[in-house]
């Protein structure tokens, strides 16, 4: 029998000062067997994050040509390319040849992929933005996943805190430069 994904939901209150985005979400995601928690909460962070009209989460597994999570414009066009993790050069080409702009959110520590990517050849390489989250910040998230959880995330100055049940987490955003 079929593993199914495991469902859950987030009520959060968004306060992302660096951005001026005040919002408040009732999140519904799907994790699949083959995705650890890490990655979850690492798509759910850069969801709150990047959170702008026409945002939505790829279909994951099923659609491996597409984006963790994409923002699109009222036509339909892909604006902006959120990928998790450490995304291979070719994948980051094509998505800076399809987006305005490609943002990668990474839960691990990126110092050899980074090397890695340095001598491929990747479309306006210069412009992908590459942020990592506090791994510690991650793995805190991780030890309190529960299937519904309400929590609030603050922003400020690439400082996140994220406050829930009787627990306030924080951790920085830490950018590095692809080329």
């Amino acid at each position: 029998m079929a593993l199914t994904a495991t469902i859950y939901n987030f009520d959060i209150d968004l306060s992302d000062a660096d951005r001026h985005r005040y919002e408040t979400l009732a999140v519904r995601m799907a994790r699949h067997p083959s995705e650890s928690e890490e990655y979850l909460v690492a798509r759910l962070l850069a969801y709150c994050l990047e959170y702008a009209d026409g945002i939505v989460f790829s279909a994951g597994l099923s659609d491996p040509d597409e984006p963790a999570v994409s923002v699109r414009d009222l036509t339909g066009a892909l604006r902006v390319w959120v990928d998790i993790g450490s995304p291979d050069a070719s994948r980051l080409h094509r998505a800076s040849k399809s987006a305005d702009r490609v943002v990668v959110y990474t839960h691990k520590d990126p110092t050899q992929w980074l090397r890695q990517l340095s001598s491929e050849r990747i479309h306006r390489a210069n412009e992908i933005e590459i942020v990592s989250f506090d791994r510690k910040l991650v793995a805190s998230l991780v030890g309190r996943l529960a299937r519904r959880i309400a929590m609030t995330v603050s922003v400020a100055d690439r400082h996140v805190m994220v406050a829930l049940d009787d627990a306030v987490l924080e951790g920085e955003l830490t950018r590095h430069a692809l080329a």
